[in-house]
């Protein structure tokens, strides 16, 4: 086993990592940049090396720097987490020509499944269902002719893309030439690759997912399924484990989990990944992607197995075998994860940097917290502007539902602009609770649904909280009350406060 592992990433899935090395005996490196020299990584880390500037482009994805951190520091083993590096085949290369593992599948396998095209050549090889499309895209004409032929709507895609970045939907003809030209620039200069691939746009679908873990000896399982169809640009911010739609439907895991293990067996892949379905009003699934890293919801599939997945993950980079088979997997309860962020969802989901002048965490039975902010710390405007990941266990969803609102009322964040709030109205939110999901719920739920009202300020709860203590303890309300108050002022707040 390791003595020493290097996190080459930041913010809660460093100290998520962290956390598990400590558990294992391991020591623990962490880098930064100017922006993070105060983040709660750099804190609970073992030691720490700073990597340059706050723009990631000049520390957290300088390969040179981070190789050098790791020699300077002598760890054995490198962690990429998710994001930046991790997906990175050239950095994997570079780890292994420096004679350090690397905590993630084989150069090859990130090379053939982090390209989208490869990778969806490689699921029908292995008999896996996908999008009708175009792997290849020579130009404009050609995505015409598809057009024309199995018509609209249609979805570019970039090649090396994810996160919705140079992605468009086309709903017409007319409307094509322009998006093409915009998917194509936002891929350029996104990934420095302006190639783009063309698929029939599934309307209304699922987005569920299936978690992998293999060993390198050939033995690989599946986990079960994610839904993760709640997204704001493409991107998920609310992920459940199982899947509703599964649950309803068991033979369905199955057959994913099947199909899944096929692809990623037909790329040589080990450690943890992710095979992405869509699923379609009809039950039927198609290949959409594979993501070969651990993915940033993977604590619901922790809660609902009781697995610890980067435990897993150190152990086979380690050279460890598999230490169970398939048959030993099981699932109990229901987990939600809510993607706790700064920004304003009432306001095009801006994000919303700031100092954290407040911070109530929740607590309690089944709750999970996996953050990377205390009270005092600066958000900074450099990075993704996620603040935690709060994870609820339950018996089953509805009682997974209602536990999540309770955490999520306890959970408060002064001084900056968050989603908590639209999170609450999210599962209070009909459509969710009779599982009704789909890609496009956040553009439907908005129609549905006005911003609620914002908290009290600070100063105005704290005036009402002794007006309500002076209230239990006398019979003049009026005179205890402040000067501008009411008995209705303080009626109409007493359930708001409590709430």
């Amino acid at each position: 086993m390791f003595r020493k592992v290097l996190i080459a990433n930041r913010g809660e899935i460093a100290v998520r990592i962290i956390r598990t090395l400590r558990e294992m005996g391991i020591g623990s490196v962490a880098v930064y940049s100017d922006a993070d020299r105060t983040s709660l990584h750099v804190r609970m880390a073992d030691e720490a090396e700073h990597v340059g500037p706050s723009p990631s482009t000049e520390s957290y994805l300088r390969t040179d720097r981070i190789l050098d951190a790791a020699r300077k520091h002598g760890a054995e083993a490198i962690h990429p987490g998710y994001g930046f590096l991790s997906e990175n085949a050239d950095f994997a290369a570079a780890c292994q020509d420096a004679g350090l593992v690397f905590i993630g599948p084989s150069v090859a396998s990130i090379r053939k499944m982090g390209s989208k095209t490869a990778a969806r050549q490689t699921a029908i090889a292995a008999g896996a269902p996908v999008v009708p499309g175009l792997d290849h895209v020579a130009g404009l004409d050609e995505v015409r002719e598809f057009g024309r032929a199995n018509g609209y709507p249609i979805l570019l895609k970039a090649v090396a893309g994810g996160g919705g970045k140079g992605m468009r939907r086309v709903d017409s003809e007319s409307e094509l030439e322009s998006a093409f030209r915009n998917a194509a620039s936002e891929a350029e200069r996104s990934f420095r690759n302006p190639d783009l691939y063309v698929e029939r746009l599934i309307v209304r679908p699922r987005h569920i997912e299936i978690q992998l873990m293999g060993d390198q000896y050939g033995n690989m399982v599946h986990l079960g399924e994610r839904e993760c169809s709640i997204q704001r640009r493409h991107q998920k911010v609310m992920e459940e484990c199982p899947s509703p739609l599964v649950v309803l439907h068991p033979e369905m895991r199955d057959a994913m989990g099947e199909a899944a293990v096929r692809a990623a067996s037909a790329a040589g892949y080990y450690n943890a990944g992710t095979v992405e379905f869509l699923v379609d009003q009809d039950r039927h699934y198609y290949f959409l992607e594979m993501n070969t890293r651990l993915q940033v919801e993977h604590p619901v599939t922790e809660l609902v197995t009781g697995l610890d997945l980067v435990r897993l993950q150190v152990e086979i980079a380690a050279g460890a075998q598999l230490p169970f088979g398939q048959q030993d997997v099981t699932w109990r309860g229901s987990a939600i994860e809510c993607r706790i962020y700064a920004e304003d969802p009432y306001n095009n989901f801006l994000p919303y940097p700031g100092k954290l002048t407040r911070l109530d965490r929740p607590m309690g039975p089944g709750i999970r917290l996996d953050g990377c902010v205390y009270d005092g710390w600066t958000v900074p405007m450099e990075y993704d502007p996620l603040l935690a990941k709060l994870a609820v266990w339950a018996a089953s969803r509805a009682e997974a539902t209602e536990r999540m609102i309770r955490a999520l009322r306890e959970y408060d964040v002064g001084g900056i602009h968050t989603n908590i709030g639209f999170f609450r109205q999210i599962l209070e939110d009909q459509q969710f609770r009779d599982a009704n999901l789909h890609t496009g719920f956040i553009e439907e739920f908005f129609e549905r649904h006005k911003a609620p009202k914002p908290p009290h300020d600070l100063a105005d709860v704290a005036a009402l909280a002794a007006a309500l203590h002076t209230i239990s303890r006398t019979e003049t309300v009026m005179e205890a009350a402040p000067a501008s108050s009411s008995r209705a002022w303080l009626e109409a707040g007493r359930s708001e406060l409590l709430r």
